[in-house]
């Protein structure tokens, strides 16, 4: 029985650093998918001039799930079933810290609010941010990301060592 609790320990020790392994990733991913918004956007209003809702409607299906609801939180704002806060568009999201909220809250509020070319630009302006952002991310997810996992295996080795 005790060798059963020990395995039991080890097991969930590697499952927690699992899962901090995978917000790294999942912030990774998140804004992989937020880029490839940035430049769908820049060349839909650029050329085709397509409206917003349509836009967000013809995303492929990793971007939307990479997206985690945004894009379905701003298109209910689109459809003006809720208001365009900050609660309600990162409703399930807490991978994020505020900074990167108010960022991105701030890229959100301010699409379809000025003519084509300024609208451009600001998309750029914020396209840069979001690369910046992005570089720090995905170093950020190679440092910790497999660390995570081995100082769950780690830490439930020790434990399965210590009570032995």
């Amino acid at each position: 029985m005790k060798y059963f609790l020990l395995i039991i320990i080890a097991v969930i020790c590697t499952f927690i650093g699992y899962l901090f392994s995978k917000k790294y990733k999942t912030r990774d991913n998140f804004y992989q998918a937020l880029l490839y918004l940035c430049q769908k956007f820049d060349i839909e209003i650029n050329y085709s001039r397509d409206r917003l809702k349509n836009i967000f409607l013809n995303l492929d299906e990793k971007n939307k799930k990479d997206l985690k609801g945004i894009d379905k939180n701003f298109i209910s704002f689109l459809d003006k079933e809720n208001a365009l806060d900050k609660t309600s568009l990162f409703n399930s999201i807490n991978f994020l810290k505020d900074d990167e909220k108010d960022l991105i809250f701030t890229f959100f509020k301010s699409l379809g609010r000025s003519d084509v070319d300024s609208q451009s630009k600001e998309i750029k302006n914020f396209q840069t941010r979001f690369e910046s952002i992005s570089a720090q991310v995905k170093s950020e997810n190679k440092k910790y990301g497999s660390l995570s996992i081995k100082l769950g295996i780690v830490a439930g080795l020790l434990i399965v060592v210590l009570f032995i």
